[in-house]
């Protein structure tokens, strides 16, 4: 897929949509696209668009100057592990979690370029319209520190704080038991909480109910 097929599917959610189909429609098209269908393809990008371009915004912020290519890449990167794809999950969900690794990468390289030095660029800026002050505040300590936790407890972190999933959705959506789920936000909660004792207000952040 070349970035002019992503970039017109990452437009998707700025124009009228159709409803998402049903996860057995979605995974057929999996099937077909994995297979080199075009038009299954192109169906499955303008399914899945909507939720990735949301998904790299809440992790880079709606002015995060990187948020559109970031969103191509993560379309991108969708079709090409296509293949690899099982059916485990909704390939919503599947194309979510590429996603927040682009983002989350993006977001790495662009903090190595710019020096916290330069007042003009703010890497930690997150913008979520709907986030209250401790929501924003529990968004903006995640991003700060979740790039020192082990990938697995990362991305559970990410799916749970900075996209508020439920721990019953992080399993069904990386195929692991509810407990694991619960185990690795456990201990990436821990690790975050030991970086920032020092803090009171950022642990307080962090401090959030885990539901099912």
């Amino acid at each position: 897929m070349d970035r002019r097929s992503s970039a017109t599917a990452a437009r998707g959610p700025t124009a009228p949509s159709n409803p998402p189909p049903s996860r057995e429609r979605g995974l057929d098209l999996a099937r077909r696209a994995a297979a080199g269908d075009v038009r299954s393809t192109r169906l499955l990008l303008e399914a899945v668009a909507p939720a990735v371009v949301r998904a790299v915004r809440a992790i880079l912020g709606v002015r995060h100057p990187e948020v559109d290519d970031a969103a191509q890449l993560a379309l991108i990167g969708f079709v090409q592990a296509l293949p690899g794809f099982r059916g485990e999950c909704d390939p919503v969900h599947f194309a979510i979690r590429i996603s927040i690794r682009i983002a989350g990468a993006t977001r790495r390289r662009f903090r190595s370029r710019h020096d916290r030095r330069d007042d003009n660029v703010d890497v930690d800026e997150v913008q979520a319209p709907s986030d209250g002050p401790q929501a924003a505040l529990r968004r903006r300590a995640v991003l700060r520190l979740v790039d020192q936790l082990p990938e697995e407890q990362a991305e559970t972190v990410m799916l749970r704080f900075v996209l508020g999933w439920k721990l019953h959705e992080i399993a069904e959506a990386t195929g692991s038991p509810f407990n694991t789920v619960r185990s690795r936000l456990r201990l990436a909660k821990d690790a975050l909480v030991r970086r920032i004792e020092q803090d009171p207000a950022l642990a307080e952040a962090l401090d959030a109910p885990e539901e099912e």
